[in-house]
């Protein structure tokens, strides 16, 4: 299967609001969780259905409706009609090989964008899609499967900090998309530490191998910027967007995202860079040592072919070659060669040949 594009053919025809889940089920059941809050108060639960989470829909605080698990057509349906959304609104959230985009519907602000997490242990990058609904009141965040990476954000409503207590749901997706480019940097960052250690390598080892590692990651660079990329091209639609459901103070710190996205992708891009470098330096270095190697034997062919020649008379089975019987003629043979071997080679580096 293609890494970068996936359709499956059963899927073409099908209404644009079809509720069908688009792609690989990495979590067995739906978990939802929801936090409401306000300045001065908040509450969280687990949900067991859509149902419950009905009355904080209608309420005037901030709702934070989680959602582990894309799979179940019905709790997308149910969503639908709790948050009065337009069922091409969940199909899209469904979708999960679409690109990161920002769209605009009639009573919601649909966000989509794709969240890479490190696994120190595996050593490992995995990629889940991400989908924010943002209403006037209310912040629906569709996740994959279950994770941590939120946390934070989880833990700085609790604590009542009075930045997110007090502002609405459009400050809550700012909190949560800057978590998805915090993670951008970082997985960038390891990957460079790694780049940037093979300088070191190539100018103490020129084995094959140096060649694997610089194509592995030049393939992770790929994958990184295949995803990195539109991430940024979202948050500029978002910045520029006029839409009701982000407050205009908000959009500076939008903008502050877009700046970082944008050194994610200039660094995936220098690393790109670096790595055709090392890749040049490595076939030059291979390429001067083999000149090297082929200078040394073409000095020594062309010295040992007048030697040969030599030889060659003085080994013929002629019984009057007149040297044959003179009493020195092996000792002269053998001096005649050196001097041979010794002034081509002298004549050599006098030509700085050698």
């Amino acid at each position: 299967m293609a890494r970068f594009l996936r359709k499956n053919k059963k899927e073409i025809g099908l209404a644009p609001d079809e509720l069908l889940f688009r792609g690989e089920q990495k979590i067995e059941k739906v978990l939802l969780r929801v936090i409401d809050y306000n300045a001065d108060d908040f509450e969280e639960h687990t949900l067991e259905n859509v149902a419950e989470v009905e009355k904080y829909a209608k309420s005037d605080s901030v709702t934070w409706l989680n959602v582990d698990g894309l799979h179940s057509p019905q709790i997308m349906a149910e969503i639908a009609k709790v948050f009065e959304l337009d069922q091409l609104v969940l199909a899209a959230v469904m979708e999960t090989n679409t690109r990161a985009r920002v769209q605009e519907h009639e009573n919601c602000l649909l966000i989509s964008i794709k969240m890479l997490q490190h696994d120190a242990e595996e050593e490992t990058v995995s990629l889940e899609h991400l989908s924010l609904i943002l209403t006037d009141k209310t912040l629906i965040s569709f996740q994959e499967k279950k994770g941590d990476v939120f946390e934070p954000v989880r833990g700085r409503i609790r604590q009542g900090k009075k930045r997110i207590r007090g502002a609405g749901p459009d400050y809550l997706a700012f909190a949560l998309l800057d978590i998805v480019i915090d993670n951008y940097i970082y997985i960038v960052s390891l990957l460079g530490d790694g780049v940037e250690s093979l300088e070191e390598e190539l100018l103490s080892d020129q084995s094959a191998t140096i060649i694997d590692d610089i194509n592995s990651y030049k393939k992770e660079l790929n994958f990184l910027r295949k995803n990195i990329h539109p991430a940024r091209e979202m948050l500029l639609a978002l910045t520029k967007t006029e839409t009701d459901f982000v407050e205009e103070e908000r959009l500076l710190h939008f903008k502050d995202l877009l700046s970082n996205v944008s050194q994610a992708v200039e660094s995936t891009d220098g690393y790109r860079e670096i790595l055709s470098d090392q890749l040049n330096i490595y076939h030059t270095n291979v390429s001067s040592k083999l000149n090297d190697i082929m200078k040394v034997l073409t000095v020594f062919s062309v010295i040992f072919i007048p030697l040969t020649f030599i030889a060659g008379i003085y080994g013929t089975n002629f019984d009057y070659l007149p040297e044959l019987h003179f009493k020195y003629s092996y000792y002269y043979m053998w001096a005649t060669m050196i001097v041979v071997a010794v002034g081509m080679l002298g004549y050599f580096k006098k030509r700085k040949w050698l």
